[in-house]
C-alpha cells in the first residue's frame, strides 16, 4: 500500500473509531477483541494502531506473560476473566485463551487432555460472553512461512525490536507445520455462529491493519458512521470458510 494513502487512510479510520469509542462510553457497551496469529504477523502492530488515539482509561491491552503457579492450579479461563472489558470499555486481547490452541499445543505446555478440555470448553465460555450483550470479535493474522522468516530476521538485528524475539519465536519456523496444524484445528472447533473466526492476510502489514480496521467498524454500529470508508477487502479479511485456503488467505 502507497505510504500517503496508508496515513490518510489510516488517519479516517482512527477519526471513526474515537467516534465508536464515544458511543460505547455513552451506552455502557461491552468490546472485547482477540487478536491471534503467526509470531511476527503484525499483532502489536495492528492493535497499537487501533488504540493510538483512543482514551487510555477506556480502552486496554491485555497482553499476559507466563501462567503463574496459581494460574496453572486454577480453571484455564479464570485469569483471563478478570481482564474482561466492563461497561463502557474496549479490550484489545494480544494472545488470549487461545494460547491452549496454538502455542501450548505446539510446544508442549499442556497435556493432551488439557487440550482437548479447552476445545470442548471453549464455545460455552464465549457463548457466556455473547449472551451478555458483548461485542466480540476474534481475528487470526496469518502470513506466509517466507514473510515470517524474513521478519524474524528482522527482530534479529533491530535493537528495538529485539524484545519481541522470544525462545518460542525462534522455534517458529523449525515447527512451521506442527503450528499450521494446529491452526487448522483450532479453525474448524472453534469458529462458531456466534463467535467467527476472521482471517486476516497479513504479508502487507499497512493493507491488513487497514482492512482489519475497516471490517471491526464495518461491523459495528454508532453515530455518524461513514460507511463508504468501511468496504475492506474479502481478499485481505475473510470469515474463516474452507474457501479461505483455496484464496490463498491461510499459509499453508
Amino acid at each position: 500500500m502507497n505510504k500517503r494513502i496508508y496515513k490518510k487512510t489510516l488517519y479516517r479510520l482512527q477519526v471513526e473509531l474515537v467516534k465508536f469509542q464515544r458511543h460505547v462510553i455513552e451506552k455502557d457497551l461491552k468490546v472485547c477483541v482477540v487478536f491471534e496469529g503467526r509470531d511476527a504477523a503484525g499483532k502489536d502492530g495492528t492493535i497499537k494502531r487501533f488504540t493510538e488515539h483512543l482514551s487510555p482509561r477506556e480502552a486496554r491491552i491485555v497482553a499476559l506473560g507466563k501462567p503463574s503457579d496459581r494460574d496453572r492450579k486454577s480453571w484455564y479461563f479464570q485469569r483471563y476473566v478478570p481482564h474482561l472489558p466492563s461497561g463502557g470499555e474496549i479490550v484489545f486481547f494480544n494472545r488470549s485463551w487461545y494460547n491452549r490452541a496454538g502455542v501450548e499445543k505446539v510446544m508442549g505446555f499442556c497435556t493432551k487432555k488439557e487440550h482437548r478440555l479447552f476445545m470442548k470448553e471453549v464455545g460455552s465460555f464465549e457463548q457466556m460472553l455473547t449472551h451478555s450483550e458483548m461485542l466480540f470479535f476474534k481475528y487470526y493474522l496469518d502470513i506466509s512461512k517466507k514473510e515470517q522468516k524474513k521478519r524474524l530476521e528482522e527482530r534479529r538485528k533491530d535493537p528495538l525490536k529485539q524484545w519481541k524475539l522470544s525462545p518460542i519465536d525462534q522455534q517458529a519456523q523449525r515447527l512451521w507445520k506442527e503450528y499450521s496444524k494446529a491452526r487448522d484445528e483450532m479453525f474448524a472447533k472453534t469458529s462458531f455462529v456466534f463467535a467467527p473466526w476472521h482471517v486476516v492476510h497479513s504479508d502487507d502489514k499497512k493493507t491488513a491493519r487497514i482492512h482489519v480496521m475497516k471490517h471491526f467498524l464495518a461491523h459495528v454500529e454508532y453515530p455518524g458512521k461513514n460507511a463508504e470508508l468501511l468496504v475492506y477487502d474479502t481478499d485481505v479479511v475473510c470469515e474463516f470458510d474452507p474457501v479461505c485456503y483455496e484464496k490463498g488467505l491461510i499459509a499453508p
